[in-house]
């Protein structure tokens, strides 16, 4: 059977001395990797920086435990725009097993920048990438998204049609009133396109009211779930994966969702021209 075993980890993340994160993230890449994970993704922005001044690197530490540990490492940063160090992109690293930076995706969604700034943990002028890379690591494709990402169907599908078959999408902080929403859009996109789908997100000290989210879920399951910190794990049976989305679906099939969706049910002749609906003034 190919499967796969992977981690999310939602971290305890220190906000008033940042770069102590470093030392962190490698202990629980360290765990995750004894718990036999071989992908290991990390919270969004962590173990940054997160907001400038960028006055430490967290990738060449993680690099080394990659590669000493034999596993993929997702960490998360920003880095300057190009040519314009005022404006910065939010970025997914890949680690890979060999200590070298196997891929990067760019957050794209929202256009912004309004969604970073003057926060409380964030505070900079995010600027909106155009690429949705997947990234083959041998055996697997992966993709990876950003946070409330998960709210626009279109780029998890993007990527499931351009063959991932494990779509990471580490999150920030506390959801407030949109938790359960939040954990019913993490199912949905793994539903819809025969995906496994991996979230976590940033521990800070506030989820007495406002839990945690940790989620690993197949198409037909949620595997394994979590609110509180910690390294969740669980394996991603490949070939399952790969067999929904090669059977046709029909009358009589007893499944936990529908197989063949991304062929059978995808007309992209409908959906090539779609209008954007834009608020109308009020008065």
């Amino acid at each position: 059977m190919d499967s796969i075993r992977i981690a999310v980890v939602q971290a305890r993340t220190q906000t008033d001395d940042p770069p102590k994160n470093v030392g962190r993230a490698l202990a629980y890449v360290e765990q995750a990797a004894a718990l036999g994970a071989r992908i290991v993704c990390l919270p969004e922005t962590y173990p940054g920086p997160w907001t400038p001044p960028m006055d430490y690197d967290a990738i060449p530490d993680l690099a080394a435990k990659a590669r000493d540990l034999d596993v993929f490492v997702i960490a998360g940063t920003i880095e300057p725009v190009p040519g314009d160090p005022s404006r910065h992109l939010n970025a997914l690293v890949l680690i890979g097993p060999d200590g070298q930076e196997a891929g990067r995706y760019r957050r794209t969604t929202p256009d912004g920048p309004w969604i970073y700034q003057d926060g409380s943990f964030w505070d900079f002028a995010y600027t909106a990438a155009s690429e949705l890379p997947v990234f083959d690591i041998g055996g697997c494709t992966i993709g990876m998204l950003v946070c409330s990402e998960v709210y626009v169907p279109e780029l998890a599908r993007q990527l499931a049609l351009k063959g991932a078959e494990i779509i990471f999408m580490p999150a920030g902080l506390w959801k407030m009133a949109q938790w359960d929403t939040w954990r019913v859009l993490t199912r949905a996109r793994a539903i819809e396109n025969l995906a496994y789908t991996a979230t976590c997100q940033n521990i800070l000290g506030h989820e007495s009211s406002n839990p945690g989210l940790s989620m690993i879920c197949s198409p037909e399951a949620v595997l394994a779930e979590g609110s509180v910190e910690g390294v969740l794990v669980a394996d991603c049976d490949l070939d399952r994966i790969r067999f929904l989305r090669a059977e046709q679906d029909r009358r009589g099939m007893d499944k936990a969702c529908k197989a063949g969706v991304l062929w059978q049910w995808y007309k992209p002749e409908l959906y090539t021209a779609a209008p954007v609906l834009r608020p109308s003034s009020s008065a």
